[in-house]
This record gives structure tokens, C-alpha cells and sequence, in this order.
């Protein structure tokens, strides 16, 4: 299950009323090192497809929420879980890195 992309919109829906932890990947398309960790994150969501659901919103196009939430740097990774940030991440780092810190934050 790769990562699917949400938008202000859909933000309600497909994050804070999920029935299994999210993980939003806050990026933006001019973004060096959001672009590194895209190919990653895409792998990662299949590896724990049964656990986690990837999804990215482009901080360009989608403002509303990366500003309710205060959204300064990207990449910035963040976990929620029945609907609440439980977890975050800024910046890019290896795929092993970014797993084990996803699987520690489940």
C-alpha cells in the first residue's frame, strides 16, 4: 500500500479519523531532502501497511493544516493516533532510521 496524498479537505477524514495510526508526511515539491525520503517512506508504507498508514500533503498546495499545527520546517514527519499528534520527526535521515523510529513510536 503505497503513500496516498491528503489535502485540507480530506485531512478530517483520511488522518484524524482513521482507525489506525497515520503517519503525515508534511512536504513541499521544491524540497531537496523531502524528495530523499519519498522512495523510503513509499517502501515503508508497504512494510507496515498493517500497522500504519503513510500520507504525504504538500505544504504548498494545503495550508490550513500545516499552519493549525505550526508546520516550520519540512520535511516534518508526524504521528497521530486515535486522531492526536503522538509523535514527529523533522528532517530527512536513512530509511532504517526512519522505520525504527516509526516502529518505536507505534
Amino acid at each position: 500500500m503505497s503513500t496516498k496524498a491528503v489535502t485540507d479537505a480530506s485531512f478530517a477524514a483520511d488522518v484524524l479519523g482513521a482507525d489506525k495510526p497515520v503517519l503525515v508526511d508534511f512536504w513541499a515539491d521544491w524540497c531537496g531532502p523531502c524528495k530523499m525520503i519519498g522512495p523510503a517512506l513509499e517502501e515503508i508504507s508497504d512494510e507496515l501497511a498493517d500497522k500504519v498508514s503513510i500520507v504525504k500533503m504538500d505544504i504548498m498546495e494545503n495550508t490550513q493544516v500545516p499552519g493549525d499545527i505550526g508546520v516550520q520546517s519540512i520535511p516534518l514527519l508526524v504521528l497521530f493516533k486515535d486522531g492526536k499528534p503522538v509523535a514527529q520527526k523533522l528532517g530527512a535521515a536513512p530509511k532504517s532510521q526512519l522505520k525504527a523510529w516509526l516502529e518505536g513510536a507505534l
